[in-house]
């Protein structure tokens, strides 16, 4: 069997289907940031053990730190078995992942993690073209990988990484767009402090593994490193998803997602722009 991670902050909309797509496993985790709503109340009334991390005075998402959090639950978090799959609360699994997973982990063949191929759905329509990426690992041995990066942080395994078949959907709009431009109006800020703390170490990256690196992860990420160097990033994110990925193709919600993609870019911009002002003032 597989234990189950599921990460919330007040998730009472989306954690009942969440948990009924898992409840093939008997040792369910939810990891909490301190909800205030009925989440937790849910998670008891299925019987997933329920760990809540709490910040202190610390307002910010995740502590500050996103991966340093996560990273914090896969060595803190009693599993009862030795693999591990992640996710959020606005997810689901699928019966054919569910069954490929199983396989996996009762037949690693050396692999420590495996990945997975994750539909993202708004105005419901599967945005198959316009995503940047659509696998993710989830699946794992928790002692070998912890996460980096302060926002939309990334596993970095220590070991051979396989890959799985079955969906794992996502519905990132559930809770509506305000919902989503206020998350992601947050995110713009750790992704801002992320780069100028990249740029004060040094923010070393590799064309070369942004372009070949066979790792799914060491690729993004010197991608993403390359990525925040060029000028006019908003413009080429959107013509990215919505030209290069064929975002066309996902008709009215492949364009309105490239273009709040676009927006997202900019508001990192920004954020940057005003990090980097306030250093030469100090």
């Amino acid at each position: 069997m597989i234990s189950i991670l599921i990460l919330t902050k007040n998730e009472q909309q989306d954690l009942p289907a969440c948990l009924d797509s898992v409840a093939w496993s008997d040792d369910i985790h939810i990891f909490d940031s301190s909800s205030t709503d009925a989440t937790l109340a849910i998670a008891h009334q299925y019987g997933a053990h329920v760990t809540v991390r709490d910040y202190g005075s610390c307002k910010l998402a995740f502590g500050g730190d996103e991966g340093a959090h996560r990273t914090w639950g896969l060595r803190n978090i009693a599993f009862k078995y030795p693999w591990v799959f992640v996710m959020d609360a606005d997810e689901r699994m699928t019966p054919r992942l569910v069954e490929s997973v199983k396989q996996a982990a009762a037949q690693p063949t050396g692999k420590v993690a495996f990945s997975i191929q994750r539909r993202d759905f708004f105005l419901g329509t599967w945005l198959k073209h316009v995503q940047t990426s659509p696998f993710y690992v989830r699946l794992f041995r928790p002692e070998k990988v912890h996460y980096e990066r302060l926002i939309n942080c990334v596993l970095v395994p220590d070991g051979e990484v396989g890959s799985v078949t079955g969906f794992l959907d996502h519905y990132p709009f559930s809770k509506g767009m305000n919902q989503w431009l206020d998350r992601h109006n947050g995110y713009s800020h750790f992704e801002a402090q992320q780069i100028i703390s990249n740029r004060a170490k040094g923010g070393t990256f590799s064309i070369v593994k942004a372009l070949s690196a066979k790792d799914f992860h060491e690729r993004r990420y010197h991608q993403k490193e390359l990525f925040y160097r060029l000028p006019f990033r908003p413009l080429i994110k959107f013509l990215l998803l919505y030209i290069g990925k064929r975002g066309f193709l996902d008709g009215k919600a492949g364009l309105t997602y490239a273009m709040l993609q676009s927006i997202y870019e900019y508001f990192i911009v920004l954020k940057t722009r005003e990090l980097e002002s306030q250093q030469v003032k100090s």
